[in-house]
This record gives C-alpha cells, structure tokens and sequence, in this order.
C-alpha cells in the first residue's frame, strides 16, 4: 500500500478546509441529498462528501456506510486532490499498488472509485463528492459531467456556509458594539449631567444676585452660558434616548383607542403654543406597542411645532390601515425643510442648522432616534417638504 503524500500547499490548504467549520458536523440533509443523488445517478451503493483533515479523510456525508470518518493514509480521496485529472478513477483498486492490502478494499471491498475535487474559490482541494462500488466499473459521460456539476454544488454550499458564519460573527461583533456603546453613553450621560445641572444652577444663580451688578454683555454671556448649557444636555438626553430606543419595541403590544391616543398627545405636545389638531383615520383603534408610538408621534409634533414661525399652527394626522402596515402621516404649516438635506435628515446627528421658534437649534439625534424605532417596528419613515409650505412625515408600522 501507498500512502497519499501531502500536496506542498498543505498548510494553507488545511487552512481552507478550517474556514467552513465543517469537521466533525452532523449530518445536514442537504449533503445527504447530494450523496444519496449521486449514488443513484451512477448506480453505485456508497457515494462520500469528504474533507480532507490532517490525519484523517472526515465524512461530512456517507450514504452507504455507517462510519463518518477514516485514516487519511488508507483514503483513495487523498490521492484524488493530488491528481490533476477532474475526476479521478479507480476501475479496479485490487489492481492498483496503491491499494494493496488497504483495509477499504480487504476489509470494505472498495474496488470501483470515482472522486471528484471540491476545489474551493482559491484553488485549494478540500476534499472529495465520491463515489464507490464493490465491483469493477466504468462510469458513463453522463455520470462523470453529473458527479463535476455537484461537486460543485458541493462547494456552493460550502461558500454559503462561510458567508453565513462571517455575518453571524458581523452580528455578534456589532451587538457587542451596540452594547458598549449603550454604557457608554449611559455612563457618560450620568456623569455629565450632574455637573451640567450645577452650571445650569449656578448660571441662574449669578444673574439673579447681581443682576443690578452686571453690564449687559456680562448678562449677554450668562445667557449664552444658560442657553449651551441647556443645548448640552437635551444633546445628553437624546444620545440616551437613541441608544435606549431598541427597549422601548421591547414592549408589549396593545390596543390603542386612536381619539384617546390623539388626546394624550395633545396634552403633552401643546403646553405653550395654540396648535389646531386634525385626525382623518378610517379605523378606531390599532393594535401596536404604545409607548414606541407615542415617541414617534411625540418627536414629529414637537418638531411640527418649534420649526414653524407662524402665528397658527395647524398639524394633521392620518391613519389608514393596510393588510400588513398601519400607515400615520404627521402634516404640518410650518417653514419646511431645506431641499439639500431631505434625503439625510434621519442620519444621526445631521443638524439643519436652523433655528427653532425658541432660537434654538436641534441636535440632529431626535429624527434618527425615530426612524430607528420605526425599523424596529418593521416599518419606514419617509418626508416631503416644501420651503415656507409645511412637511408631511409619513412612517408605518408592521401589524404583525
């Protein structure tokens, strides 16, 4: 008997055959279907997907045989990767000096084989689709053109499993990211905002005890001090807001009642400016998670309202339900948005930079936050917009 020598690439080779994770697999039906195919496509009783290990031939599928692995040094596929024919065929191994007194052929009466290489996309031979008989043989053209098409077949599957175990650790690595990311701004947001609130205070404090004191620029740069101290921490509080925002879907979901849902809103949005409210919906309720709805809805009215410069707001909501969706629109009288940033407005921290009715201007993290939590609903958020017209943000969430 002759041992298969090991091709000089080996190291990288073994290398390729580790990538796909595949050694010491159970069995998956869509190897086995492979095999079992293959068996009946050349009339044979056993039909292999191996893989090449460093000391042993590892049986990712035996249809025909019990076992899922042998030696390397006994196996006829560790011959075949060193071939450079496309299929490798052995008519009779009883006549072949390679296989004298091989226990697969003395033992298993493995006579008639025909391996195929699964020769990945860089070239390397991981291993062998194979087929066996118990009693010399010939394979027609028909048999060998089918045993080289699945062996590539064999590979595709190979490759989908590599790309699946790259996503899955793109996943997990990104999660973990998520995650650090999440104490972060936790943390940080904790540690900030204690001593932001002391300025804040102490600001407030200084102008009220000396304000007879002060010339107006000293006041002017107490405001400025009053006002980036506030900007800070609604900075703060959304970058919370945005990182917390995958909890919020965690709710459960429940049933809304639209009129009262509107009337909620109302209270909390309109404190300080006259707003005219109009609801048009053609279903009296929805089932859907409350609390993740009611910050979408909150975000868009609270923008309705401070970017709009006139003396009467008016804000209309739609509802209309869809076989999977339930469609809101949220439209508005106010100044608009500029047309160079309406396809970049949900980007986290993109800031228009115009100021609000209150002379502030916007984080950029509250629009990214919703449309955040609209994917998380399986939904989508889009907007139309006209300069000085008003915005209609149109968003929905699945009802599954």
């Amino acid at each position: 008997m002759i041992a298969p020598i090991l091709p000089k690439n080996e190291k990288f080779r073994q290398a390729a055959v580790e990538k796909y994770d595949l050694l010491d697999t159970l069995p998956e039906e869509s190897y086995d279907n492979i095999t079992s195919i293959m068996s009946y496509i050349c009339d044979v009783p056993i039909s292999l997907i191996t893989l090449l290990d460093k000391e042993r031939n590892f049986l990712k599928s035996h249809h025909g045989i019990p076992f899922s692995e042998s030696p390397r040094e006994i196996s006829f596929c560790g011959h075949a990767i060193n071939s450079d024919d496309p299929i490798t065929i052995i008519k009779d191994s009883r006549e072949d000096e390679r296989f004298d007194g091989n226990p697969l052929v003395t033992e298993h009466q493995a006579v008639f084989y025909a391996g195929a290489p699964l020769i990945d996309s860089e070239g390397f031979k991981l291993g062998t689709l194979c087929v066996y008989d118990v009693k010399p043989r010939e394979l027609t053209l028909e048999q060998k053109n089918a045993l080289l098409a699945m062996s590539k077949q064999v590979v595709n599957l190979f490759e989908q499993r590599y790309q699946n175990l790259k996503l899955t650790q793109l996943r997990d690595k990104l999660e973990k990211r998520n995650e650090d990311l999440k104490k972060f701004a936790s943390v940080v947001s904790h540690d900030l905002k204690s001593p932001l609130a002391n300025i804040i205070s102490l600001t407030e404090l200084l102008e009220d005890d000396n304000k007879d004191n002060l010339n107006a620029e000293s006041l002017q740069y107490l405001e400025y001090l009053r006002t980036s101290s506030y900007s800070l921490r609604d900075y703060i509080d959304g970058i919370l807001k945005f990182y917390k925002s995958d909890d919020i879907v965690k709710n459960n979901e429940e049933e809304i009642a639209i009129d009262l849902l509107i009337e909620e809103l109302k209270k909390i949005t309109d404190s300080e400016h006259k707003v005219d409210f109009n609801l048009s919906s053609d279903v009296n309720q929805v089932f859907a998670n409350k609390t993740a709805l009611m910050q979408i809805l909150i975000n868009l009215i609270t923008n309705a309202i401070k970017y709009n410069s006139k003396s009467e707001i008016v804000i209309d909501i739609a509802l209309k339900e869809e076989e999977s969706f339930y469609i809101f629109s949220v439209k508005d009288n106010g100044d608009g948005i500029p047309k160079d940033f309406l396809d970049k407005i949900f980007d986290l921290f993109t800031v228009v930079g115009v100021e609000d009715r209150d002379g502030n201007v916007g984080t950029g993290i509250g629009l990214a936050t919703v449309k955040k939590i609209v994917r998380n609903l399986g939904g989508d958020i889009s907007v139309v917009s006209s300069k000085g017209t008003g915005s209609t943000f149109t968003f929905s969430i699945s009802k599954t």
